[in-house]
């Protein structure tokens, strides 16, 4: 397996809309978006820099999408 590209906040939140979530609400900097099939919820914070690579590990995992399948969504 690869490493995990550098990858800004609107750029997993564009990946994460693709593979089917949607916004729900934002407060701040945190965006919360919500799957309804997976039923599940994630939150991203939209900071202006690249997301260090354990917090995008920990999005993808709270959103269930495995790596593979957000190298293709990118």
């Amino acid at each position: 397996m690869t490493r995990l590209p550098a990858v800004r906040p609107a750029d997993l939140v564009a990946a994460l809309k693709r593979a089917g979530f949607v916004e729900k609400r934002q407060k701040g900097s945190h965006l919360v978006l919500w799957h309804e099939a997976k039923r599940r919820t994630t939150i991203v914070a939209l900071h202006g820099r690249d997301l260090p690579a354990p917090t995008l590990k920990e999005i993808l995992k709270q959103a269930g999408v495995s790596q593979s399948e957000f190298r293709e969504l990118l």
